[in-house]
C-alpha cells in the first residue's frame, strides 16, 4: 500500500505551549483515518501544519513520500475551521466559483453534489442551507478539485446524530469511491 502521508516528530511550539509534541504517523492511501483528543489538543494545529498553514516549529512531513510543495497540496482537498461561502449565492455558485479559483474543471460540481446529496438544493442560496448542508457543501467544495486525500477538520461540528450520521456515511462513500 501507498503512504501518502508521513510524519516525523512533527512538533508545534507557541512559546512555551507545545501544542503538538513529536508526532510521528502514516497514513495509507485509502485509509479512513480520524484524530480524536480533546479541545486544545492540537488536532487543528496538526493539520494547518500539513496544510501549510503554519510552519512546525521541529520535525518533517511527507506527502506522496516527498517535501510537502504546492505541487503535492495540489493533490490534497481540505476543510478547515469554518469555511466560508457567500451567503447570497447558491451552492452551484459558490462551487462554480471555487472551482474556477482552483483551476478545476467545473463538469466535477454535478458530482460532488450528488456525492454531498445537495443536488436537489443546488440553486438555493447558501443562506438557506442547515448546518448540515453547510458542512456538506463545504466537503463538496474540497472535492471539486478531485483530489486523491481528503482533509476535514471537525466535520461534524455542531450536528445533530442523523446530521453526525449523514456526514459520516458520505465519508464512508467517499473513501469508497478510492480517495483517502
Amino acid at each position: 500500500m501507498e503512504t501518502v502521508l508521513s510524519t516525523s516528530k512533527l512538533t508545534k511550539n507557541f512559546g512555551k505551549l507545545c501544542a503538538v509534541n513529536r508526532l510521528d504517523l502514516e497514513v495509507q492511501r485509502g485509509q479512513v483515518f480520524g484524530m480524536l483528543g480533546p479541545n486544545g489538543s492540537g488536532k487543528t494545529t496538526t493539520l494547518g501544519m500539513l496544510m501549510g498553514v503554519t510552519n512546525p516549529t521541529s520535525g518533517s512531513f511527507t506527502w506522496f513520500g516527498q517535501e510537502a510543495t504546492h505541487h503535492a497540496r495540489k493533490k490534497i482537498g481540505a476543510v478547515l475551521e469554518h469555511p466560508i461561502f457567500y451567503p447570497y449565492l447558491s451552492g452551484q455558485k459558490n462551487l462554480e466559483l471555487n472551482a474556477m479559483i482552483k483551476g478545476a474543471n467545473p463538469e466535477n460540481i454535478a458530482k460532488v453534489l450528488e456525492v454531498v446529496e445537495l443536488s436537489s438544493r443546488k440553486d438555493d442560496k447558501y443562506k438557506t442551507y442547515s448546518l448540515g448542508m453547510k458542512q456538506r457543501l463545504a466537503i463538496a467544495s474540497a472535492l471539486v478539485s478531485d483530489p486523491i486525500i481528503l482533509i476535514l477538520d471537525e466535520p461534524t461540528n455542531g450536528l445533530d446524530p442523523m446530521g453526525i450520521a449523514e456526514i459520516r456515511e458520505i465519508i464512508k462513500r467517499i473513501a469508497a469511491d478510492g480517495k483517502t
